[in-house]
């Protein structure tokens, strides 16, 4: 339904709005209490925020972690498909969470791919047909002292190559 949505609506509305509004709208990241504030002409940069209240509150008073995680779980995955456009396949693999300090205000996230690195992310895939590409971000306080630190694995392929291998597992 998104991406049927978001197809439609890029005749109309640049992709950096339909991605930050879209988000924000959305029922399932609105659950997580946090907000799109920035993304970029070309979605090379995101930023969020997440604010304490009493939705996200812990038994302890400060931003429960489970929100912290679902408020930066599908940026990149999301960020990436429409970076690399559809050629290719991006899925979501594993997350890896270090919680540093209790979130006790608002927190912020930044979730950026430089230029370069799509570049060679696309060559790379040229030669290997699959790569699993590891983010880290972190999510910080106004004083900027890290609150917590996520490290997300992207699967990423060639759409090509990622069809033969589906064709083939279902043939077995």
């Amino acid at each position: 339904m998104y991406k049927v949505a978001t197809e439609f609506l890029t005749r109309f509305i640049k992709p950096a709005n339909i991605y930050k509004y879209g988000f924000n709208w959305s029922p399932m990241y609105r659950r997580t209490t946090a907000k799109i504030t920035t993304v970029s002409d070309d979605l090379h940069y995101v930023k969020i925020r997440l604010k304490l209240n009493w939705k996200n509150r812990n038994y302890a008073g400060t931003i429960f972690g489970g929100s912290m995680l679902s408020a930066t779980d599908p940026i990149y995955m999301i960020q990436l498909i429409q970076i690399l456009g559809s050629d290719y396949v991006v899925w979501d693999k594993a997350v890896s969470a270090k919680y540093k300090r209790p979130g006790k205000g608002t927190i912020y996230g930044e979730f950026i791919f430089s230029v370069e690195e799509i570049k060679t992310l696309k060559e790379q895939l040229k030669t290997e047909q699959q790569v699993d590409l590891i983010k880290t971000m972190q999510l910080v306080n106004t004083n900027a002292e890290v609150i917590a630190e996520f490290s997300k694995t992207l699967y990423v392929a060639d759409k090509a190559y990622y069809k033969k291998k589906q064709a083939l597992r279902q043939a077995k």
